[in-house]
C-alpha cells in the first residue's frame, strides 16, 4: 500500500480534504475522488486541453498537475459556472452563437474564456483565438467559439 498524502483544497468554492497518493493526477482527482465530470479528459499529455480548470483564477492542464500540488489553495471547475437552472453568461453566449458541436471541448474553453473575462482586459478577435489555443476542438472551425467569446467580454465591457 502506498503513502497516501493529506490536500486540502477549496473546490468551487467549498473546502475539500482527502488522503490521496502522492502521483494522482488533479484531473483524476476532480473526477474520481469529487465526482465532478464536467472536467474532461483527453490526450493525457498536456497537448489537447481538456482538462483545463482554474487554480487560483489560472487556466491549467489538470493532467500535468498532481493533486498534492493544489493544496492550500482554490480550484474553479466548470460546473462553478452555473450551480443551477440558469446558464451563466459566459455559457449563454456559447448556446447563442452556436459555439458548441459534439461539446466534449466546451467545458475547456469555458473555464480559458472565464479567466479571460475575470482579467477584464480587452482583446481583438486575434487575441482572443491566441488566448484560447491551449483547447483543441476536432468538430468546429473555431469561429464561433470566438464569436461567443467575444459576445462574452463586450457584454462584461471587456471586448474591443
Amino acid at each position: 500500500m502506498s503513502e497516501r498524502i493529506a490536500v486540502s483544497v477549496t473546490v468551487n468554492g467549498e473546502a475539500v480534504e482527502r488522503e490521496v497518493e502522492p502521483r494522482l493526477l488533479l484531473a483524476d482527482f476532480i473526477r474520481h475522488e469529487l465526482g465532478l465530470h464536467g472536467t474532461h479528459v483527453g490526450c493525457e499529455q498536456g497537448v489537447c486541453g481538456m482538462c483545463t480548470v482554474l487554480v487560483e483564477g489560472q487556466p491549467v492542464k489538470s493532467c500535468l498537475m498532481l493533486a498534492p500540488q493544489v493544496d492550500g489553495l482554490s480550484v474553479q471547475t466548470v460546473e462553478s459556472l452555473a450551480p443551477g437552472e440558469e446558464l451563466h453568461p459566459l455559457q449563454q453566449a456559447f448556446r447563442s452563437a452556436h459555439a458548441l458541436q459534439c461539446g466534449y471541448c466546451t467545458p475547456a474553453f469555458l473555464m480559458t474564456a472565464y479567466a479571460i473575462g475575470e482579467r477584464g482586459v480587452a482583446l481583438d478577435r486575434e487575441a482572443i483565438r491566441e488566448e484560447l489555443a491551449g483547447v483543441l476542438c476536432r468538430c468546429t472551425g473555431y469561429q464561433n467559439i470566438v464569436d461567443a467569446v467575444e459576445r462574452y467580454l463586450g457584454e462584461r465591457g471587456a471586448g474591443r
